[in-house]
């Protein structure tokens, strides 16, 4: 194995740990963001497990994982910024 692909496979890992965090928020800490962050990082899991496997995805649909995924980020960096706004 590569170093590159071993780090590629470290990436995902810290991915998928980063979704079931941001579950605990949402779950635990009823916070709406958590759940946006894990859409994100789940998203960002499938797509590299896309490309590392090179599984036959049309490039639209990785461009459209890709998408979906930012703006779950951007949404929940807007609720974030309305929670601690709030808050001061």
């Amino acid at each position: 194995m590569l170093f590159s692909d071993f780090l590629q496979v470290i990436a995902v890992l810290l991915e998928v740990a980063v979704t079931l965090v941001a579950v605990v928020i949402a779950t635990r800490n009823r916070k709406t963001y958590g759940w946006c962050i894990a859409v994100t990082f789940g998203l960002f899991v499938l797509f590299d497990i896309c490309r590392i496997f090179a599984l036959p995805v049309p490039d639209i649909t990785h461009a459209l994982i890709f998408l979906v995924a930012c703006g779950s980020m951007l949404y929940a960096i807007w609720l974030i910024y309305r929670d601690t706004g709030q808050a001061a």
